[in-house]
């Protein structure tokens, strides 16, 4: 006959306990003769029967077992160390998880907020010149009513009593191979080390809120489609203490109807007739100050540019401005009055031929040949 006590008379339940009861009843037992913590002469021997007997009443099948051939119906189910592991490799999985990686750690420290995104859509005038912006946006903040502390007003947080305050509690688990140390996070707090009575109405105890908050934004000049602005502070509020995240707004640039951007250079096309590219004329080109005459010299061929210094876009965060490129383009009439044809053949006559075969340009090609790409 078996000199071992009932297991039901170690942990002091019922033998129809719910396994949720065995297991509160074996927590507060194993903290209480725990080797580590207790004076008592027979701490260890006790904290070996609870374990044994929590292995044994935790398992389905072999608290079955037990409950109909009490010690004898377990064989050596519940024998490998005493503790009542299934078999020896789950010693090393409780002790150190799956994969041997150690499955500890500590009280969790302050958190840093998330950081947050906000897409601002900007007309092409507003990003060269900058401008300032109201955006609006919704995140987590203290909760006005609890002040962060997660307590119904009048109630605070108390010291958990599972962890005494620690965040995280230790467990030590003996097989053959020796004594092993788990230290967990502590599942009644969450490692908060602390755990809220009354939780408040307004949060639910999450000590934070939604709110929706409206933030004015400066647009320096020279923003381009893409460009990322940080604000400092404005994310997600942090967690147990840490700082808040950030908010980043991203800049999206819409095009503009008449010019085109290129880095800080703004390109424009101009078409002029053909007496005009022959003889030269003064022509009103639009910039982002307004129309501007500027001269187009005699003899400009298709695709001359023309420079204008200083009316491109500003640098960002730095003194200057790029400049606007003119890009002329020569239309040739597709219909012409009987004077006009007139004019043509007399002039024609008069002309030297210079009738040469060209490879067709384009727009780009232009630019490639006038930046040198």
């Amino acid at each position: 006959m078996s000199d071992k006590r009932d297991y039901y008379e170690v942990l002091g339940v019922d033998r129809s306990a719910p396994p949720e009861e065995i297991k509160k009843i074996y927590r507060q037992l194993a903290r209480q003769y725990h080797p580590d913590v207790s004076d008592a002469p027979d701490a260890e021997t006790r904290f070996k029967e609870i374990n044994e007997a929590y292995g044994v009443l935790s398992d389905a099948e072999k608290r079955a077992a037990y409950d109909r051939f009490g010690h004898a119906g377990l064989g050596n189910a519940g024998g490998f160390g005493d503790f009542g592991f299934r078999d020896p490799f789950e010693i090393f999985e409780e002790v150190f998880g799956r994969g041997f990686g150690f499955r500890t750690s500590t009280r969790r420290g302050p958190r840093r907020g998330a950081d947050l995104r906000y897409d601002l859509h900007l007309p092409f005038e507003e990003a060269v010149f900058g401008c300032e912006k109201e955006i609006e946006i919704t995140r987590h903040e203290i909760c006005p009513m609890c002040q962060g502390s997660g307590a119904e007003p009048g109630t605070s947080p108390v010291r958990c009593s599972e962890c005494n305050g620690a965040g995280q509690v230790r467990r030590v688990q003996r097989s053959i191979l020796g004594s092993f140390v788990n230290v967990t996070t502590c599942p009644t707090c969450q490692g908060e080390g602390e755990t809220i009575p009354i939780s408040c109405s307004q949060c639910g105890g999450e000590k934070r809120v939604y709110t929706t908050r409206k933030l004015s934004v400066n647009i320096p000049p020279g923003v381009d489609h893409g460009t990322q602005i940080r604000l400092a502070g404005e994310g997600e509020m942090g967690k147990r203490g840490g700082p808040p995240g950030n908010l980043y707004v991203v800049l999206a640039v819409e095009p503009h109807d008449v010019f085109q951007r290129r880095d800080d250079d703004i390109l424009v096309e101009m078409q002029i007739n053909i007496a005009q590219a022959a003889l030269g004329a003064d022509i009103k080109v639009p910039t982002l100050e307004g129309d501007e005459e500027i001269p187009v010299p005699p003899g400009t061929q298709s695709g001359t540019v023309l420079r204008l210094r200083n009316k491109g876009v500003p640098h960002l965060r730095r003194n200057g401005r790029g400049n606007e490129l003119v890009v002329v383009r020569v239309a040739v009439p597709t219909k012409l009055t009987h004077e006009q044809q007139r004019l043509f053949q007399e002039l024609g006559e008069t002309l030297e031929p210079e009738t040469t075969w060209q490879e067709k340009r384009s727009f780009l090609d232009d630019l490639r040949e006038m930046f040198g790409l």
